[in-house]
């Protein structure tokens, strides 16, 4: 829940913004026909999206350096729109505002439009919705946030306004579209340095709220917080129709599966209750129109208390969780029809969703010719034709004899028994269920000669990663081979096709290019369904893989100050916050599934980084969870066996003054010590803390030989390397010649060179999948070099970033190549004087 703005201007903000809203329209447009317009560059995009608008008339631009630059050069405000492919207002929106040839010409003159796909940059579309709900909360406005998301920025990306679907007229209580256009032209052009500092508060906010207090002390969560968010869940079921959280005051409002709180009740269905509660729940939505009981599969959400009405869109992640779910259950309690679900959701994904390849789409739209659900829904006449004598009994059976509540047509969900029918209709009920099941094949066929919705051909690794965990889960649990070769498949699909020459992981694949920035989900989910691999398989790459992507989350998502993982990388586009959310929606949050993928890696392995990663990110959040532990429902899965089990440290790599000798490059230094070998060792560099902590298995030093830099002379340099015992890097030069050597590298704005490096000597190494011995270094080895210094170097202060390029590997798995900064800042000039001698000897 936001809390209240509590900045003494937030109430500026508030009231310019509602001026923006409340606005009546100046401009006269009437909707209009679409207009044959040249492609925009849009037409350019591969998201299936944003390629849907590529002939509006409107001057689109996708999120990038071309469309930022220009606002900010022409000092023009943005106008964001977030949606998605299968979003229903945001298609109405494109066809009744965004094709409007006038509307367009306004947009175009005075703002730099941007469109995004929510599902291409969630970091976008979760920074600016939660920045509209700040400005909603501010403005006293009763609107949530929703798609599409229409939101007005500073040419600096700062949030001035926005909401979700403006038509293109006035209508009660939603201003139009062009009234909204033409008053916030006329603030910013009369009113700039207000608006600016409106946005700077609404900014700051959203700062504030990116993640969990920074004031706040980070600190596990109880022992009971499971229990208390089981017991939560239970007791706000709805009594009637299932489902949790339900509020009798509102008892009507839209539900949606929740499918993070479902699978902490699955796991805990053995206890007093919950399984009663759980299964009641999961009978009624799959008995309503929620479910596709045509095809299989689960609609997003149900727009009534009762589960019939949907939002027609099917998706990947919904589908994804739900059959995981219904699988634990069925074998849990023996139930066909829970089997049944499970086995009919995954063969939709698997006929509907899949690429050739073996990855899976991400979504089927909602309408047809701009009707919403026209593609699901049949009249009883059009059931009469298809089914003939079996007419009467269908339509009792799914409620195809009862009035609709459902404008377009009947939308079919179970409303008698087998027993039921038979009973009404003769025969048993075995008879019953067979003549059911033929109907609904010659209804399926039927559909399937309607025109085919829009589907989202995008591959997101994310959801590719929720889907691996399902079927490796549902294959063990349904006895069914099948379902994990098809785990098999999609996870070799992502990791050769969605990863960059440096193993960077990509979020989406679509027409043959992998694109997009990996989020905190991609990489959490994805090491969750290969976890789940592993877990069913026990084959030892998909741990190896699941490890090394692990290695990289760390690295790039890892808050070392306050635990936790970041949404973004720390490499990722500078935006106006940082994102870090433990929040389970209608899919678990990247930090949940990371605590849980962390858990089970330590039941693994027995590796206590992982443990402590675990625990740090629960403390993390821990306050949170202790106030509302049912929304951390995914992370409470993990969370038992971390409490359990406190985690131990790494022990510490050997210290940087043992400089052991049997590793030292040959001429290195003098063969017998110096006599100022009591001297203390002066450092020049080593990692920063924040950069040291991505490197677990390897430290790394720099010292020089002398504390200035003299122009036209020579400075030696040693790169002292400490790797923690069981592992181990490649030498210089590699052998076999294939892997990749350590190698010191060196940077220098004075022209300083890097010059006679000497790699110590490797040891040989025999790997049980290796014919030949691999060449490695082990404990602490130093890498020795010069520095070859200008004569007519000019500056009197130089920065020296060096690098260290390795890979880590033990017996079992070789991590993702790495790279150690050690930057540090020297004086050049006259007067240097030796240092270090215990490393370099006395010699001039």
């Amino acid at each position: 829940m936001l809390s209240r703005c509590r900045h003494g201007r937030a109430l500026a903000a508030a009231s310019l913004a509602l001026a923006v809203l409340s606005g009546s329209p100046a401009l006269s447009i009437e909707e209009q026909p679409a207009a044959t317009a040249k492609a925009n560059r849009l037409a350019r995009e591969t998201s299936p999206y944003l390629k849907l608008h590529a002939h509006n008339p409107v001057d689109w631009y996708p999120w990038g350096p071309e469309a930022l630059e220009k606002a900010r050069a022409e000092n023009k405000p943005i106008f964001l729109s977030i949606g998605y492919s299968s979003c229903f207002w945001c298609h109405v929106m494109e066809r009744k505002v965004f094709e409007n040839p006038e509307i367009a010409a306004y947009m175009n003159e005075h703002f730099v439009n941007i469109k995004v796909d929510r599902e291409e940059r969630p970091d976008l579309d979760d920074l600016y919705m939660l920045s509209l709900q700040v400005y909603l909360q501010a403005t006293g406005a009763g609107d949530g946030g929703g798609w599409p998301l229409s939101i007005f920025l500073t040419p600096e990306g700062k949030p001035i306004a926005g909401g979700t679907y403006f038509p293109p007229d006035d209508l009660p209580g939603r201003p139009g579209f062009p009234g909204v256009l033409k008053r916030l032209h006329e603030i910013w052009d009369g009113q700039e340095a207000q608006v600016r500092g409106s946005a700077d508060v609404i900014a700051r906010e959203v700062q504030r709220l990116s993640g969990p207090s920074p004031l706040s002390v980070a600190k596990a969560p109880s022992a009971d917080a499971v229990q208390k968010a089981v017991a939560d869940l239970v007791a706000s079921r709805d009594p009637e129709y299932g489902g949790f959280g339900f509020n009798a005051e509102a008892a009507n409002r839209p539900k949606f599966p929740q499918p993070s709180k479902l699978l902490l009740l699955a796991h805990h269905a053995d206890e007093q209750g919950v399984g009663e509660a759980l299964d009641f729940t999961l009978e009624h939505m799959a008995r309503g129109g929620l479910y596709d009981h045509l095809a299989g599969g689960f609609h997003r959400y149900s727009t009534d208390r009762q589960w019939l009405v949907p939002h027609f869109e099917k998706m990947l992640y919904d589908n994804s969780q739900l059959a995981e779910i219904y699988a634990i259950e069925a074998r849990r309690t023996g139930r066909d029809d829970f089997r049944q679900v499970a086995h009919e959701t995954l063969r939709f994904v698997l006929r509907d969703l899949c690429d050739a390849r073996g990855a899976f789409y991400s979504a089927l739209d909602a309408e047809t010719d701009g009707i919403e659900g026209a593609y699901y829904v049949w009249s009883p006449e059009e059931v009469q034709k298809a089914l003939v004598n079996d007419a009467p009994l269908f339509a009792a059976a799914y409620g195809v004899d009862q009035p609709s509540p459902f404008e377009h047509g009947h939308v079919l969900h179970r409303v008698k028994s087998d027993e039921e029918l038979a009973k009404s209709f003769g025969g048993t009920a075995a008879d019953v269920a067979s003549r059911l099941a033929a109907a609904r094949e010659r209804l399926l066929d039927v559909r399937k000669n309607r025109p085919a919705l829009l589907r989202d051909d995008k591959i997101i690794a994310s959801w590719n990663g929720q889907m691996i965990r399902s079927l490796a889960v549902c294959g063990k649990l349904l006895d069914e081979p099948g379902y994990i070769a098809a785990a098999d498949r999609a996870a070799m699909f992502i990791l050769t096709s969605m990863r960059t020459s440096e193993g960077t992981l990509k979020r989406t694949w679509c027409e043959g290019q992998a694109a997009n920035a990996a989020c905190l989900d991609d990489y959490a989910f994805l090491i969750d369904g290969i976890v789940a691999l592993y877990e069913v398989t026990s084959d030892e790459k998909w741990l190896n893989a699941a490890r090394r992507l692990m290695d990289d989350q760390v690295e790039q998502y890892w808050d070392e100050r306050n635990g936790g993982f970041f949404f973004t990388a720390d490499h990722h586009e500078p935006l106006i916050a940082r994102m870090k959310d433990g929040y389970d929606s209608v899919m678990p949050s990247g930090n949940s599934v990371s605590v849980d993928a962390l858990a089970r890696l330590f039941r693994i392995t027995k590796d206590v980084a992982y443990q402590s990663r675990a625990e740090k990110a629960l403390a993390a959040f821990g306050a949170q969870i202790e106030q509302s532990p049912s929304g951390f429902s995914r992370m409470l899965l993990g969370a038992d066996e971390v409490l359990r089990q406190p985690a131990k440290e790494i022990a510490a790599p050997p210290a940087v003054e043992t400089l052991i000798a049997a590793n030292e490059p040959p001429k290195a230094r003098p063969a017998s010590p110096p006599a100022q070998a009591a001297e203390k060792l002066q450092m020049f560099a080593q990692p920063a803390q924040a950069e040291m902590a991505k490197h677990q298995y390897v430290k790394g030093r720099i010292f020089l030989s002398t504390d200035k830099l003299t122009p036209g002379t020579t400075t030696k340099v040693a790169c002292v390397l400490d790797i923690v015992e069981g592992w181990h890097v490649n030498a210089n030069p590699a052998k076999p010649d294939f892997v990749l050597p350590a190698e010191l590298e060196l940077a220098s704005t004075a022209g300083i060179e890097l010059t006679d490096i000497v790699y110590p000597k490797g040891k040989d190494l025999k790997m049980e999948d290796q014919d030949e011995p691999v060449s490695v270094y082990e404990g602490q080895v130093i890498i020795m070099a010069s520095m070859k210094v200008p004569q007519d170097v000019k500056v009197t202060t130089d920065e020296l970033k060096f690098t260290l390029r390795y890979q880590a590997c033990n017996h079992k798995e070789c991590l993702t190549p790495k790279r150690i900064k050690l930057d540090g800042q020297i004086a050049v000039g006259g007067g240097a004087k030796r240092i270090n001698s215990r490393i370099f000897g006395t010699e001039k």
